[in-house]
């Protein structure tokens, strides 16, 4: 029987380029740094994959940041708070983004393999339009170029875990149903993107922002440190309700619903 797919939506940082999503990473640590609130690599982490002024809105609600906030200014964090931080964040990411743009292993040959087999390329991701603008073209210079990209700017910012960025690649892909169609990210937003537009939805586990290592790191562990961390992360992908779980996207089209 053919393969009745029409379309893989991908993330981007974390997922297709950025291997252990470090952009960021780095640029939310700069940000509440600025404001003398230090925040670590797991608060950061926690709501990666939502658009960044709602993922800053979310650590600023985390009790122990919201403490920190209090002791240091005498209030509780208001919106002004998270718009100052998020200036500062977003000058930060966009003077560094251009470093983080390179596609992550297997990404460009299985995007290959799956036009081959007449499968159309999407993706969604928590940054903005202006920050895409710097991604999508640094990552076409070094070979991976989706059929289409959608950001929260073109759904109202209403990003994840809302649906509405998969709805629109669909709609502009031409996509007759969401059973159809598979959602690839590396982030439990990503997977309750999925989750939530009904789509077939699949977990990235290695060079993830759940696995938070840079590439030298993993491959420095042994293998039994390796597969305890990889299964940390699958499991969370599976309680966040993932279809599948894959170790790296070279094992994408190995799923069965692409058979």
């Amino acid at each position: 029987m053919a393969c009745s797919i029409e379309a893989v939506i991908f993330d981007w940082a974390g997922t297709t380029v950025d291997y252990g999503c470090f952009a960021p990473v780095n640029a939310f640590a700069i940000a509440f740094g600025k404001f003398a609130v230090e925040v670590t690599d797991e608060e950061i982490r926690k709501p990666m994959g939502m658009l960044k002024i709602d993922h800053i809105r979310t650590m600023l609600s985390m009790e122990r940041i919201a403490k920190l906030w209090q002791d240091k200014y005498g209030r509780t964090p208001d919106e002004n708070d998270v718009n100052a931080i998020y200036d500062v964040f977003e000058e930060s990411l966009l003077e560094s983004l251009e470093q983080y743009a390179e596609p992550k292993p297997y990404v460009t040959d299985t995007v290959a393999e799956l036009r081959s087999m007449g499968i159309k390329i999407g993706s969604t991701t928590g940054y903005t339009d202006k920050m895409m603008g710097i991604v999508t073209a640094e990552a076409e210079k070094q070979g991976y170029k989706p059929d289409v990209w959608i950001s929260p700017d073109s759904v109202g910012g209403a990003g994840r875990p809302y649906p509405y960025m998969i709805f629109e690649n669909l709609k502009r892909l031409g996509v007759s149903s969401v059973k159809n169609v598979v959602k690839v990210g590396d982030t439990i937003s990503d997977i309750r993107e999925g989750v939530n537009a009904g789509v077939i939805s699949v977990g990235v586990v290695d060079g993830s922002s759940e696995l938070g290592m840079r590439r030298d790191e993993f491959e420095a562990l042994g293998s039994s440190e390796k597969e305890a961390a990889r299964e940390r992360v699958r499991e969370g992908f599976r309680n966040a309700g993932a279809d599948y779980v894959i170790d790296d996207l070279s094992k994408l089209t190995e799923l069965p619903c692409f058979r």
